[in-house]
């Protein structure tokens, strides 16, 4: 029998320390594309303040323009509040870009 720590599911899954950084992210789907704000951004994610209703599991491909820069990446959505906003995990990230984000949140 497994038990699951109840208290606070949504931190236990995090690997990234986030920041609160507020930029601009551009998204595209298979169904919609926007503009969104990030709320946080860390390492393995963000959260983007949106209007859309994108539900959880939906694949996006993400750009991030970043110190001069744009991250481009692809995403799945892991928490969705309809209406709202939505966590994304970002994936296949190259270990590149990996460290030039942590660089670029660190620097604000």
């Amino acid at each position: 029998m497994n038990f699951v720590n109840s208290e606070n599911p949504q931190e236990e899954r995090r690997h990234f320390e986030r920041s609160r950084l507020i930029i601009d992210v551009f998204f595209d789907g298979s169904d919609l594309t926007g503009v969104a704000s990030t709320q946080d951004i860390s390492p393995g994610g963000l959260y983007m303040s949106t209007q859309a209703e994108i539900p959880e599991g939906s694949l996006l491909m993400l750009r991030v323009p970043l110190a001069g820069r744009d991250l481009v990446c692809n995403g799945e959505v892991v928490y969705s509040n309809p209406g709202r906003g939505v966590g994304v995990h970002f994936q296949g990230i190259s270990e590149d870009d990996r460290a030039f984000l942590e660089q670029a949140i660190a620097l604000g």
